[in-house]
């Protein structure tokens, strides 16, 4: 039974509405509010779904886009067709005026008064967003205007950017750019995103090191005798757990029981914005059991700052692996690379990889998939030669 092309808008019935036919003639189905005039629904071939109003101004039929559905709900749709409605019965075209702010306003402002508010609002990553776009994106687009940044300037930035810095750095900024302009057309700044259409730079996530015994000897040793107390101990304790840099940082006592039968440590929020526990081995509980609590810190890794964590260890980091031997090119985020070779070689398979780091899915444990393939060749090996022992083919 078609579906009327009036109806009260609703989400339900909204969401009811099936893809304009592949067969049809026209890209999208249009249907009408009932309530409110000249507020319509478009539907496209894949489903996708936008309203739009449709008026008359100075004789002249004229559309303007509202926004997605879903993004804009029909209560929000409502508000702004009247609000635009209201525009018209004072003589002002509302397309021709939204031109004119997407002509007038600049990326800077834009970034200023819109992106960053909601951002702080929404990521928890905002911080990161705000230094990104203060020294390196608002430098260079900063005093354009929205509306005039073009797909090649973009283009340009990204490659200018790729000569001194990483892929996978260059491809976070790509992201950034496409989240700004993919809010500054919902939200009718642009109509077109001018970073679609661009390719993110190939990433090599192939990069692992792990510290082989020798090396992690070394690196506790001089952990040990480094000056900076909770640094050290907080770099033997990323090793010792595999947790990512930020979580160990955030490690509150309030969280940690170091007297149930499995210590453990309960981690609120995670990259992947879930909770989980982290459960402590021998050597970490002792690490945690003789860690001197500095009064009025809640963290288990103090910082000079009153009451905050340690903020950037990188330099007791760096002072650490070059006193342990260890090569300047060796990361922060290779210790969790350490503690994964540690578990497969241990006989931990690619779950128990997956459950000790935390990762989200097993796609990320995989890059580890080598490891476990050595340790299994090695145990193959073992076989033969104890099958050889066995027919006397060995001495």
């Amino acid at each position: 039974m078609p579906h009327p092309s009036r109806f009260t808008f609703t989400q339900k019935a909204i969401e009811q509405l099936p893809a304009n036919p592949i067969s049809a003639k026209a890209t999208e189905a249009e249907y009408s509010d009932v309530q409110v005039p000249g507020l319509k629904l478009l539907i496209g071939k894949t489903g996708t779904k936008k309203f739009l109003l449709r008026y008359t101004f100075h004789g002249h039929k004229k559309a303007l886009a509202l926004g997605p559905y879903g993004a804009l709900s029909v209560v929000e749709a409502r508000r702004r067709a009247n609000h635009h409605k209201a525009d018209i019965a004072q003589d002002v075209d509302p397309k021709a005026a939204r031109e004119q702010v997407k002509l007038a306003v600049t990326f800077a402002e834009f970034i200023e008064e819109h992106y960053l508010p909601h951002a702080r609002a929404n990521k928890r990553s905002a911080h990161t967003d705000a230094s990104k776009l203060t020294h390196h994106i608002l430098p260079v687009f900063g005093q354009q205007k929205l509306g005039q940044i073009t797909l090649v300037s973009v283009q340009g930035y990204l490659n200018h950017l790729s000569s001194t810095l990483a892929p996978a750095t260059c491809n976070r900024h790509f992201s950034l750019l496409h989240r700004v302009f993919a809010l500054a057309v919902l939200w009718g700044f642009v109509v077109k995103n001018p970073v679609t259409g661009i390719s993110k730079f190939k990433e090599n996530n192939q990069r692992q090191r792990f510290l082989a015994p020798e090396e992690i000897r070394r690196l506790f040793q001089a952990a040990d005798e480094d000056a900076n107390y909770y640094a050290a101990n907080y770099i033997k304790f990323l090793l010792l757990t595999g947790v990512r840099r930020a979580e160990g940082l955030s490690a509150q006592w309030q969280h940690i029981d170091l007297e149930a039968q499995h210590p453990s440590w309960y981690l609120p929020e995670t990259k992947a914005g879930k909770s989980r526990y982290v459960l402590l081995n021998p050597m970490a509980v002792a690490l945690l059991q003789g860690l001197e609590r500095m009064p009025g810190n809640a963290y288990c890794f103090p910082g000079q700052v009153v009451g905050k964590p340690l903020c950037n260890p990188i330099k007791a980091f760096k002072r650490i692996i070059q006193s342990a031997g260890i090569e300047v090119a060796f990361r922060l985020h290779d210790l969790r690379h350490t503690t994964a070779s540690l578990i497969v070689n241990g006989g931990g398979s690619l779950y128990d990889v997956q459950a000790t780091l935390g990762h989200s899915s097993s796609r990320m444990s995989q890059r580890y998939a080598h490891l476990s393939q050595d340790r299994r060749s090695q145990t193959a090996t073992r076989v033969s030669e104890g099958v050889a022992y066995a027919l006397g083919c060995l001495d």
